[in-house]
């Protein structure tokens, strides 16, 4: 019994030529994998980033301050100190200890009948003088303390800040890698679909020639 055409080209595994071709076709401009995938991967830096975003926008704001700190200090330690120093104000319980210490004295010498006498008064005066020597001292040793703890947590900013940013940069670069090795083999996978259909169509022909001749 004589084979129709149609039952030739099934016989050789082409089933209809049309729509063999149909189907390399089909396989070489379907939807993309790297292109799905994409659609996700795009997403990662904006769901990271508004976590990511405030500590590097912190550690750059950070930086400026910190430096400029550093180099006032470094520049002039001494300057540093006197700028803190302008600041300074007595503490609450200087003017009580001033008078307790003061009466103490003038009671001292009225008992041994120096009350009013130079000796007196010069021994008032290096009392005041070394109380507020104390108390500048004790106020300039808080203030630097406090002045030690906010270059510390500005540095602390900066520091979370440079990671923030190095979290960042890592994962974009992760995710650019990784686009671009799908984007990659799907590439060799479309050039290799391409030869399959070529040297698909190509062997065809001799034997549809034959067919059709």
């Amino acid at each position: 019994m004589a084979l129709s055409q149609e039952d030739l080209l099934k016989m050789y595994g082409y089933g209809s030529f049309g729509s063999g071709i149909g189907s390399i076709i089909g396989n070489i401009f379907g939807k993309s994998p790297v292109d799905a995938a994409n659609k996700y991967l795009n997403k990662i830096p904006g769901q990271a980033g508004q976590y990511l975003q405030p500590y590097s926008q912190y550690g750059q704001q950070s930086l400026p301050m910190l430096q400029d700190q550093y180099n006032s200090l470094l520049g002039s330690p001494g300057g540093k100190l006197n700028e803190i120093g302008q600041n300074y104000q007595q503490s609450p319980g200087f003017k009580f200890a001033l008078d307790q210490a003061l009466a103490a004295g003038n009671r001292s010498a009225a008992a041994g009948g120096m009350a009013g006498s130079p000796a007196a008064q010069a021994q008032n005066m290096a009392t005041a003088t070394g109380l507020a020597n104390q108390d500048y001292n004790d106020w300039m040793h808080n203030a630097l303390g406090l002045y030690g703890e906010g270059l510390h947590g500005q540095q602390g900013m900066a520091e979370h800040g440079q990671q923030a940013g190095q979290s960042m940069a890592d994962m974009i670069s992760a995710q650019l890698a990784q686009q671009a090795n799908m984007a990659y083999g799907q590439q060799s996978a479309k050039n290799q679909n391409w030869g399959n259909a070529f040297s698909n169509i190509i062997g065809s022909l001799p034997f549809i020639g034959g067919i059709f001749s």
